[in-house]
């Protein structure tokens, strides 16, 4: 089999699941939205995945995304980018300027530095507030007992609109206590959009409200 096809059929196996998962969940397959984690992929591959119709993409590094994504922009007009990985405040103007999203807010000093970016560029990306919900050190994210203080102040002292939530579970534990913990914050801020859910775990997330999952190796293969 090609590149191509592998991928295609791996697309259409991931989407069947997300579907069967949904509707499991009593949702409609269009309420779960797949996002393809395309960083340290090859170009072929990400080639190949547009080619599937595939139009929204994960990013981790500012940088990276920039090198692979601005000379496609204007060949996939409808092309739609989310940055899920950590950024830093003095990359929040050219984060602002490429992604559609950014779903690793997560500090005082990032929400002031985006509030300027999107006054000054005129642009304003859909914004998740990423959750340590394992408290690990070592990640990004807002502690669970700081989220709610944390998402009034990103909307009343820097004027932006939260639209959800984004947690990567400690891989050690089981995910699902996680994604439960995420659901009930977001719930109680009137928060929809969960993203939640890698290849390994993306079902149990959708059973738990995701209304995106991140993909990367089932979709793409195993990174460079």
């Amino acid at each position: 089999m090609s590149l191509a096809s592998d991928i295609e059929t791996a697309r259409a196996e991931i989407l069947a699941r997300i579907a069967a998962a949904a509707r499991a969940d009593g949702r409609s397959p269009d309420a779960v939205a797949l996002v393809a984690v395309s960083k340290q992929q090859a170009d072929e591959r990400i080639d190949a995945m547009l080619a599937t119709g595939q139009r929204l993409f994960g990013e981790n590094r500012v940088q990276e995304a920039q090198t692979r994504w601005s000379p496609r922009r204007e060949a996939v007009p409808d092309l739609k980018l989310r940055l899920i990985g950590p950024l830093q405040s003095n990359k929040a103007a050219d984060a602002v300027a490429l992604f559609d999203a950014i779903d690793s807010l997560d500090r005082p000093k990032l929400a002031a530095a985006l509030a300027d970016a999107v006054q000054k560029l005129g642009r304003s990306p859909e914004l998740l507030v990423q959750v340590n919900t394992g408290e690990e050190p070592q990640k990004a994210g807002v502690a669970p007992g700081e989220a709610d203080a944390f998402i009034k102040a990103v909307r009343e002292s820097y004027g932006l609109n939260v639209r959800g939530l984004m947690c990567i579970p400690p891989a050690e534990e089981e995910p699902a206590m996680h994604f439960a913990l995420l659901a009930k914050i977001a719930a109680r801020n009137g928060l929809r959009e969960l993203s939640m859910g890698m290849s390994e775990d993306f079902e149990t997330a959708i059973r738990f409200g995701a209304t995106q999952v991140r993909v990367g190796s089932a979709l793409l293969g195993s990174r460079a």
